[in-house]
């Protein structure tokens, strides 16, 4: 099976892997010079294999790989925050604050969000950065409830001290990578983080008013309810009056092809938006899966449209994963 390079650049889930169209299993083993090699997972589904060869294994042989390579790296990067006194955590959460950059300080509940923590993870984390004078805590003149946590000098100090070193050694350790395969590799990560944390199109896209639920959800949930499990985008809600709304999309639907492309991240539908733009087509159509297992398709008018202009929402709860088209 091809690997879809309808994969997120940097400015956003939905722009395209230049130049290629698909790429092979062929393509990306000669790309990473992996034929022929074998590595500890390879060795374990070989043996799992000949224990259970009915299983699909093809999931085991990335999440294992991801997990490994994440275990090798952290500790790499942990012994040298280690040698400023620092951990990974509190790297992060000195470099937040620096790239905040608010003089006043920042809302203790904003630094929260931001890190992803529980307020009582955040707490004892600025509690630590603050015994070290890293971090200077007040009150918030506008809220008695919460706290304004800035950057000490201190903290600005170690921060640049440890962050040259940071990056030298994340550096050596992709050392076995070329630029190129960074890329491809830093993409195909983007592509499964974006599923993972929900995204809010950004740039001229049209807007189609649809939250929609990523596939790993979908399958979640329609697997809870009894019913057949299918990979594509679970439509959460549909905004009144807009293009998905007059295209007859419902929530409940699951968005499975946009264009040709098929849907398996949000990713793919904002390729196939912005494919049709660059062909100047005035519409998209899109095939779903009604109720149990009934297929539809609506055709999305892409004509200029008032909702165009309104402003979607920055961020989202922590415990949310939605994405805005």
């Amino acid at each position: 099976m091809p690997l879809s390079t309808d994969l997120p650049a940097a400015d956003g889930p939905g722009a395209d892997v230049p130049a290629g169209g698909l790429l092979g299993a062929a393509a990306i083993a000669a790309a990473t010079d992996s034929v022929g090699l074998q590595d500890s997972v390879d060795r374990f589904l070989e043996g799992w294999a000949q224990v259970q060869p009915d299983l699909d294994l093809s999931p085991v042989a990335v999440v294992q790989r991801l997990g490994r390579v994440r275990r090798i790296i952290e500790a790499e990067v942990e012994a040298t925050f280690a040698e400023f006194g620092l951990n990974g955590p509190d790297y992060i959460a000195l470099a937040t604050l620096r790239q905040l950059d608010q003089p006043e300080g920042v809302p203790q509940r904003r630094l929260m969000r931001e890190l992803g923590l529980t307020s009582g993870t955040i707490s004892v984390r600025i509690e630590r950065l603050a015994d070290r004078s890293l971090v200077a805590v007040a009150p918030d003149p506008a809220d008695r409830r919460n706290t304004l946590v800035s950057l000490a000098p201190a903290g600005r100090d170690l921060l640049d001290r440890v962050t040259p070193a940071h990056l030298s050694t994340e550096s050596r350790l992709l050392a076995a990578l070329d630029s190129e395969q960074r890329e491809t590799l830093s993409a195909l990560l983007r592509l499964l983080l974006v599923a993972f944390e929900g995204s809010v199109s950004t740039g001229a896209l049209p807007r189609l008013g649809l939250s929609l639920t990523p596939a790993h959800r979908a399958i979640e949930i329609r697997r809870a309810v009894g019913l057949p499990e299918i990979a594509g985008l679970l439509v959460k809600a549909v905004d009144r009056d807009s293009r998905a709304d007059r295209a007859d999309i419902r929530t409940g639907d699951v968005l499975i092809n946009a264009g040709g492309r098929e849907l398996r991240s949000v990713a793919s539908l904002h390729a196939a938006l912005r494919g049709a733009a660059e062909a100047e087509a005035d519409t998209l159509t899109v095939d779903l899966i009604r109720g149990v297992d009934a297929p539809h398709q609506a055709v999305l008018d892409l004509s200029p449209h008032c909702a165009d202009q309104k402003s979607l929402p920055a961020a989202f709860a922590h415990d949310t994963v939605i994405h805005q088209v």
